[in-house]
């Protein structure tokens, strides 16, 4: 009696073999980048790629380069900014009191207040 059940003996997962003649491997390249603590990160990459500059370090975070005997420091990190902050930045006061002064205008008009 069927159960229903189209994929029926086909494990999770499962997909056809590939087969080796309808694609061949890129050549790829190890690369080795060093960070502040001594950390080694290899990657590897393709071949013809260029080599990124900086590379994190796979076990504490920091930027590491590809020279061992001077690693790059520590990435400064930005303060965080508040929406106000990026406005302001943006806008002169004048600029803000004319923005206010036009959106009290409009609500006032709406509401029909003087």
């Amino acid at each position: 009696m069927p159960n229903g059940h189209v994929i029926r003996g086909a494990r999770v997962g499962s997909a056809p073999p590939r087969h080796p003649e309808r694609h061949r491997p890129v050549p790829c390249r190890s690369v080795s980048y060093w960070c502040r603590n001594g950390h080694r990160t290899d990657i590897r990459i393709a071949a013809e790629a260029t080599d990124p500059t900086v590379w994190d370090c796979t076990r504490c975070g920091l930027p590491a380069g590809p020279d061992a005997q001077d690693p790059p420091g520590r990435a400064r990190a930005e303060p965080y900014k508040t929406h106000l902050a990026y406005v302001k930045e943006r806008r002169t006061e004048a600029e803000g009191e004319a923005i206010l002064a036009e959106a009290l205008a409009s609500l006032r008009s709406r509401r029909g207040d003087r």
